[in-house]
């Protein structure tokens, strides 16, 4: 049935959205009273425009993708409608010209592929101009984008007439975009007479195209208040109508400009990007449209897709670059995760202005910021600290010549290029550390180590601040502490309790130490001997801890660090469910630190959105950790200055946190992943160890010859 929200599902998604209703509603403007600070062409905030909805998350055009589009992004939101045309002349929105991976419509009409020419290429496929609004009504809307979840296909998502975008949503804004008009026409339908006609139905507030001749053919038959906007595509490509490329058509916006109102083109059109995924510099298509009179909306954002590496996978960074980089800001962006545009507009432009700092969480660097380059490294934690880190993290390994070292592995293996160097030789098996091979920090001297280069780690593998933060911790954490003593003959306490005490940092409180550890007994050895603030790392996910272990753990300890999953458990990759543990830890006088926070889209739960601000926000402000442990630094930082912290019931839906289990009670039944065990409690025997052995003497081999020097161009350059 046309119009429907799902066929069989309508219920179960009631109950789901009224869930998300929970966040609050209300778009706040940061800046509201004050003199416009935006850079557009009229001076009011970016608009924010929904392709297809909510769309990198269900599928594009459904009744759940502009739904969540609504309730979790700001509600100015536009929702946009790829317009298509059938065979009887209805409109609907769908992501392409074909049904092929955007519907099931090869399981219900197997033998509808036809071939046709469209624009002068040859294309295959199944296309609605084919089927009737009655035959299509049959058809469901899926997933199109296959490194997203298709779990959502099973709701059986009715196709939308444009007309039902208004009636069923109430949106504030709609955007229909026309392409290929020249097709429709060959198959005796005008795109023309439908759109003319539909705008006299329902308010549109644009209709953009890329067709020249579509856009002046309707430019004196749609209202006033319809904003036509010229959509440019690839530079290369031939527009139909004048057989101009749409890079010769840039150069000539005043001509745009007679049929227009605005433009949208391609992001790389505003920040090109090299081929090995660096920005160039800025061109000045957005001032020379807004010199023409034209306004400029770019396309193409979506945050699990690849961006350059200047914006270190922070897709709310790529926003900032476009709306607040104070010298030009483009009129709206056209994003398939309407919730990050969001956040940039209402919370985190004009931050280079503004001093505040809400001083929660507390940002501890993991490997300094080894999100952007190798873990350890100079580089790595020079950005660490410039980007505003509270606390800058060694993870302590020690050198064959008992040099104690920051290396994030014991095994070298991990984080350089050793298996490729002439100590490829000393690779072995110790059962105590790992069931694999490997080549040990202490098989190599601290001179041989430092001839190898470093590798940067892969998140499925395990914007600086203005000023440095008043006062920077070191966070050193050590693991494989009784190997060491039993095996090597070395005290990695004693040598770290020996480093620090010579460096002076007993002897004063500018800069404090917090010493971190999974294996009690070192965290008790240290509260002998020292007044460091200690960490107790819980090395794997848990739901809850006994009261008896949580009084152990606070016996030697200040604060704990636990996996991302003990706060909000995971079903193949949709969280669950929000565990008791933070509370519980916190009630027992532990501080609380959620390790690891990483930007890449690939190593959050689908429920963050792909999006790094989101899942910070939701540990913070729903689960309410003291600090996180995070490849990315800058991200934190630029979190804890923004503009929309501690407004209480004023507090955006976009900046509230995720409700947990929201998004997987959305799957269909026969789509529900199985359960999976429950987690582990911890108890008192996983928390008690026996004393750290005492280390004997081993005796050192013969000295090697040193190979060439490792010297590399920056930014791969290492030490430690």
């Amino acid at each position: 049935m046309w119009g429907s929200v799902c066929r069989g599902e309508f219920s179960s998604f009631l109950v789901a959205f009224l869930l998300l209703q929970q966040l609050q509603l209300g778009f706040v403007a940061a800046q509201g009273g004050k003199a416009s600070p935006w850079m557009t062409l009229s001076g009011n905030a970016p608009a924010i425009i929904a392709k297809g909805g909510f769309s990198g998350l269900f599928p594009d055009s459904s009744a759940y993708a502009y739904n969540f589009a609504l309730a979790a992004s700001s509600p100015a939101t536009t929702l946009w409608c790829d317009v298509r045309l059938t065979k009887d002349s209805i409109g609907i929105c769908l992501p392409d010209l074909k049904l092929d991976n955007c519907t099931d419509i090869q399981n219900i009409y197997p033998d509808g592929k036809k071939d046709y020419v469209v624009n002068g290429v040859p294309t295959s496929g199944w296309f609605p101009v084919d089927y009737n609004s009655t035959e299509l009504s049959q058809v469901s809307l899926q997933q199109s984008i296959y490194t997203r979840t298709n779990l959502f296909d099973y709701s059986l998502f009715a196709i939308f007439r444009v007309e039902d975008i208004e009636s069923q949503f109430k949106s504030p804004a709609i955007w229909l975009n026309v392409q290929h008009d020249m097709f429709y026409t060959q198959h005796n339908l005008s795109m023309r007479n439908y759109i003319i006609a539909i705008s006299k139905r329902v308010v549109i507030s644009y209709i953009s195209s890329p067709e020249v001749s579509f856009l002046t053919s309707i430019a004196a038959r749609v209202s006033s208040k319809t904003k036509l906007v010229f959509r440019f595509l690839d530079a290369t490509i031939a527009e139909p109508s004048t057989n101009q490329t749409y890079g010769s058509l840039l150069k000539n916006l005043t001509f745009i400009k007679t049929f227009a109102s605005g433009i949208l083109v391609p992001k790389n059109y505003i920040w090109p990007v090299t081929s090995d995924n660096y920005l160039q510099p800025s061109t000045s298509v957005v001032t020379d449209a807004h010199k023409a009179g034209l306004e400029i909306y770019a396309a193409d954002f979506a945050n699990d897709n690849s961006f350059s590496y200047n914006y270190s996978y922070d897709p709310l960074a790529e926003y900032l670059n476009f709306i607040d980089n104070g010298i030009f800001s483009v009129d709206g962006v056209v994003s398939d995760f309407p919730i990050t545009p969001s956040e940039a507009v209402g919370c985190f432009s004009g931050l280079n202005k503004s001093s505040l700092d809400h001083g929660k969480p507390v940002i501890i660097s993991h490997y300094g910021a080894s999100g952007d380059y190798p873990d350890c490294t100079d580089l790595a934690y020079q950005k660490a600290v410039d980007d505003g880190a509270d606390v800058i993290d060694c993870p302590v390994q020690v050198t064959e010549d008992r040099i104690p070292i920051c290396m994030s592995s014991i095994n070298l293996m991990d984080d350089t290029t050793v298996s490729l160097s002439n100590f490829s030789s000393l690779s072995s098996v110790i059962r105590e550390l790992q069931s694999g091979p490997g080549i040990f920090t202490f098989n190599l001297t601290w001179a041989e180590i430092k001839t190898l280069q470093p590798m940067i780690s892969a998140p499925g593998e395990h914007l600086p601040s203005a000023k440095k933060p008043k006062i920077q911790k070191c966070r050193k954490f050590h693991e494989n502490a009784a190997f060491m003593a039993q095996k090597l003959g070395f005290s990695v306490t004693d040598a770290v309790i020996h480093t620090l005490s010579d460096a002076g940092y007993n002897n004063q409180t500018t800069l404090q130490v917090m010493i971190q550890s999974s294996n009690s007994s070192v965290l008790v050895k240290f509260k002998q001997q020292t007044k460091y603030n200690l960490v107790y790392l819980i090395d794997e996910s848990i739901n809850d801890a006994t009261p008896s272990s949580l009084a152990d753990i606070k016996k030697f300890a200040d604060a704990v660090a636990i996996d991302k999953k003990s706060v909000f458990p995971e079903n193949q990759k949709f969280i669950t469910a929000q565990t008791n543990l933070v509370s519980h830890l916190q009630k027992a006088g532990l501080s609380v630190y959620a390790y690891v926070l990483r930007n890449e889209f690939v190593s959050q739960a689908w429920d963050f959105f792909s999006d790094p601000t989101v899942q910070i926000n939701s540990y913070v402000q729903g689960a309410g950790v003291d600090g996180v442990i995070t490849d990315f630094v800058a991200t934190a930082r630029r979190y804890k200055r923004n503009l929309c912290m501690n407004m209480g019931n004023n507090t955006p839906n976009y900046m509230g946190p995720v409700q947990p289990g929201g998004l997987f009670q959305l799957i269909a039944a026969p789509a529900q992943p199985p359960a999976l065990p429950p987690m582990p409690i911890l108890t008192d025997s996983d928390v008690m160890e026996p004393p750290l052995p005492n280390a004997t003497l081993v005796p050192a081999r013969p000295a090697r010859s040193l190979p060439a020097p490792c010297v590399l161009p920056l930014p791969h350059r290492y030490s430690c």
